[in-house]
């Protein structure tokens, strides 16, 4: 079969040699091989290299296609997270003004009852104050009415001449000059509340 074609191409060379050379246009046996090897050329390359070719531009389809849809899944699980965490910081903060009014409103009872325990406290003290001041005005009304007693009757003696010494007699006396000076000490307060 080769030995055809190898005539084929010698009489083909022979007959291009008879003609006149055309320098743009190649020889014909340089034509024909050159399309021979075109042809093997390309068999060779549909046959083996293109498939590994398209092999590797669908495996970067693939890559490509499926880190779109990782990074949409991705993107769609922040969507949701972020949603999550609004929906716990909204939650947070109703619990926070929740707790916030509590205290508000436990600190008010809190100063309340505070204030009504130093009312109370006031009150009591107040009222622990008078009954002193009273057992003591009451204890210094006693101790003047004996100092003043024993003033008078010291003084009435001098005056009358008698002595005073009878307790009972001492006591009539003591009692009927306070009463005198309390009556006296009352139109006072009158006649000075009246100008």
């Amino acid at each position: 079969m080769t030995a055809p074609l190898v005539a084929a191409a010698y009489s083909v060379a022979a007959a291009a040699e008879e003609e006149e050379v055309n320098p743009l246009l190649p020889h014909t046996y340089d034509i024909v091989w050159s399309l021979v090897i075109v042809v093997i050329i390309a068999v060779v390359f549909i046959k083996y290299a293109l498939p590994k070719f398209q092999a590797v531009l669908d495996e970067r389809t693939e890559k490509i296609e499926g880190g779109l849809q990782h990074a949409e899944a991705a993107q769609a699980e922040a969507a949701e997270l972020r949603a999550e965490y609004e929906q716990q910081l909204a939650d947070a903060r109703t619990e926070a003004a929740r707790i916030k009014e509590a205290a508000r409103a436990e600190g008010g009872a809190i100063v309340t009852e505070l204030k009504a325990k130093a009312a109370a406290e006031a009150a009591r003290t107040v009222e622990t104050a008078q009954r002193q001041i009273e057992a003591e005005r009451q204890q210094a009304a006693v101790s003047l009415r004996n100092d003043v007693g024993a003033l008078a009757t010291e003084l009435a003696s001098k005056i009358v001449g008698e002595s005073l010494e009878d307790s009972a007699r001492q006591s009539r006396v003591v009692d009927r000059f306070l009463e005198e000076l309390e009556a006296n000490a009352t139109a006072t307060t009158s006649a000075g509340k009246e100008n």
